[in-house]
């Protein structure tokens, strides 16, 4: 019998927020341990929560990036569970009446797009981080309390490929709106993810299992993988798929509990906060907020620089990316843009990842590799000159146009000068002009080569080329 997969993801993605969800406590990493704590994060009796206005803006302005309903009434409520990550051993969060409402995400697929609808966004708090040691464990409260936003979405994800689809496009929308950083090794970013499988064609869903808190995209398509196959090999051997929750360890998933053993989470209106009320000024002020978007960005990178598809993709994965390559391309026409483009993705690029030196951070900046390729284009400096300026100005910074007049650097096109180091090639190369005139017309490139090394790297390749075929010609 076949089989099919349906899977749905509860993401989880930290706010960009400066303070926490209930107090005024700063939101830092590397901190000391429960440094950035006060009575309300630790749960003291008598401490009252106050929402953090700025992550409300922040969780409906994700709703409208992503075509949710805003609900102008939303209310919170506790989740009580005991647990040393939860000092009042409940957690705030938005049960009975979300945020937000319905929505979706569209996604490539290789039978064409697909819209993976999404139920509700839910704003909450994120419990205290339990670091285990041999023999001990301890809690460090700096987490606990930070804003989480949890996207939940539709079971309308049939493959592995599909979710880090889904997941990728929710990703660079949310980086693109200023939500959240999204920065996985960080945890801004993680997901439970839900699996069933079903007879091909059947409306009705399979026995869910839930594996939990996957941060990586890499891990979430291989333990998917894992549990689509250890589900239809139990079917296949006359076993029954149990309700339940798994764990991910980079090989397999185990069982961390079933149904029975699940929580219940008892929730209740939470007494100590109002209901969110949203008044219709604050929408449109938001909505007037919201930034390009990828998709559109794409389409314009395209249009006013004249780049391939691909190569707007490319640069619109990441909004720092596209940031700084737009910086640089200001002012620029099309063909130098492009030719920019070309050596921003190729070479640049290659810099980044070879120092591990993030875009941001190199010491060259957006308006020098603009002077780079202008130098370039209107013949100042040759293409050679260019490459090997390029890494020190990466590493060190710099202005090109000085560079290259203080070391002497500039192009030689004078066509007179050009033509003396041809001739003196020629002259002294004659086992190479006998080489040309037997047939061998890859002689031609070695006196191309004689030329620049006469010129120091200087010449123009182009025009060289073109004199050295001349002069071969007229012998």
């Amino acid at each position: 019998m076949l089989f099919e997969n349906t899977i749905g993801l509860e993401t989880h993605v930290q706010l960009k927020t400066k303070t926490k969800m209930f107090c005024s406590c700063l939101l830092k990493t590397g901190c000391e341990p429960n440094t950035n704590v006060c009575p309300v994060c630790l749960g003291y009796p008598g401490a009252l929560p106050v929402a953090n206005r700025e992550a409300v803006k922040l969780t409906v302005k994700a709703g409208m990036i992503l075509g949710c309903e805003t609900n102008r009434r939303a209310t919170f409520d506790r989740k009580n569970y005991f647990y040393p990550d939860m000092a009042k051993d409940y957690q705030i969060s938005e049960n009975a009446s979300p945020l937000c409402i319905g929505g979706g995400v569209t996604i490539e697929t290789p039978d064409g797009p697909k819209y993976i609808r999404i139920n509700h966004i839910h704003l909450e708090e994120d419990a205290a981080k339990i670091e285990h040691h041999a023999g001990y464990s301890c809690v460090d409260f700096n987490r606990g309390g930070t804003p989480l936003m949890e996207i939940v979405s539709e079971p309308d994800i049939s493959t592995p490929d599909e979710a880090i689809a889904y997941l990728t496009k929710l990703r660079e929308m949310l980086v693109y709106g200023g939500i959240s950083d999204c920065n996985l090794e960080e945890g801004n970013m993680r997901s439970d993810v839900n699996i069933s499988i079903r007879p091909a064609g059947a409306k009705e869903l399979g026995v869910k299992v839930e594996i939990k808190n996957m941060n990586t995209f890499k891990g979430i398509h291989a333990a998917l993988e894992y549990e689509a196959a250890r589900q239809r090999e139990t079917i296949a051997r006359g076993g029954e798929i149990v309700q339940e929750t798994r764990r991910w360890d980079g090989v397999e998933t185990s069982s961390m509990r079933t149904k029975e053993n699940a929580h219940d989470y008892r929730y209740f209106p939470e007494p100590d906060l109002v209901p969110v009320a949203i008044p219709e000024s604050d929408l449109e002020a938001w909505r007037a907020e919201l930034p390009e978007m990828p998709e559109a960005r794409r389409a314009r990178l395209a249009e006013q620089y004249g780049l391939a598809e691909y190569d707007a993709s490319v640069l619109c994965a990441e909004k720092e990316r596209a940031d700084w390559f737009e910086q640089a391309a200001a002012g620029l026409d099309k063909k130098t843009a492009k030719a920019l483009c070309n050596l921003f993705l190729g070479d640049v690029m290659a810099l980044v990842n070879e120092s591990g030196t993030p875009l941001g951070e190199c010491a060259m900046t957006p308006g020098a590799l603009r002077s780079l390729v202008v130098l370039s284009s209107k013949g100042t400096i040759n293409g050679p000159t260019l490459k090997e300026l390029l890494p020190e100005i990466f590493a060190k910074g710099g202005d090109p146009e000085k560079i290259v007049a203080e070391r002497g650097l500039g192009a030689v096109s004078d066509v007179s000068a050009l033509e003396a180091f041809v001739k003196q090639a020629i002259e002294a190369n004659p086992k190479s002009v006998a080489d040309y005139k037997a047939g061998k017309k890859a002689a031609a490139g070695f006196f191309v080569g004689q030329v620049m090394k006469l010129s120091k790297g200087k010449a123009d390749p182009k025009i060289v080329g073109r004199l050295v075929a001349e002069a071969l010609a007229a012998l």
